[in-house]
């Protein structure tokens, strides 16, 4: 791909917009679904759980988390209106359960407390200040709750074309220096690898990637 087309798939990464970023949201969903549902498997969802994701793309992979357990309650928010648009008109059907909200991606709009299992894949390249989010993400995460953090490794992610353009790449070492500056006092790290399809179009690649699963 050329430089300028590179820039262009990064930038829908990190915020899709318009008609290719319903395009690359698609792709995102296809590419990260084993990560998505090792997040959602770590979560341990049980019956009547609030659950928060952030950065949802278009959330094709929510009917596996309203198939996991009864009487659930599912948010996710992003800061892409063309996800926001595109996840709802996916997921009509389950407007009973789940809602869309389109934010800034610094604060979260959400009462103390307010959740028992918060998820989030591949966004935290894009975060501005992690330890403030992170401490964010603490504040709405009830005191027995779980947070899950699914992120692709610095030794992985550095070799795709992309990432030069606005991600900040990160080891296990790296995310857990952050969590240890926040508010979070518990975390697992359990490293997964999987054969996906270049987002770039160049055959398949062995992606190394970690769910760390943080609690209060």
């Amino acid at each position: 791909m050329e430089e300028n087309e590179l820039k262009i798939l990064a930038q829908n990464l990190a915020n899709p917009q318009g008609e290719k970023g319903i395009e690359v949201g698609g792709m995102m969903n296809a590419t990260n679904i084993g990560m998505s549902l090792e997040s959602i498997k770590a979560l341990v969802i049980e019956d009547h759980d609030s659950i928060l994701e952030i950065g949802h793309g278009n959330a094709g992979h929510l009917q596996d988390i309203l198939n996991r357990a009864k009487n659930l309650r599912y948010t996710g928010i992003d800061i892409s209106e063309t996800m926001n648009k595109e996840a709802r008109k996916i997921n009509a059907e389950f407007a009973d359960q789940a809602e869309f909200i389109l934010y800034e991606g610094k604060k979260l709009p959400f009462e103390n407390a307010f959740f028992d299992k918060i998820f989030t894949v591949n966004t935290v390249y894009f975060w501005e200040n992690p330890v403030d989010y992170l401490n964010d993400i603490y504040r709405v995460l009830k005191d027995n709750g779980t947070f899950v953090l699914t992120f692709g490794q610095k030794d992985f992610m550095k070799n795709l074309p992309f990432t030069a353009y606005h991600f900040t790449l990160y080891s296990n070492e790296d995310l857990a220096e952050l969590v240890s500056k926040s508010h979070f006092k518990r975390m697992k790290i359990s490293e997964k690898q999987e054969e996906i399809k270049s987002k770039t179009g160049n055959g398949l690649i062995k992606r190394i990637y970690t769910v760390l699963t943080i609690k209060k």
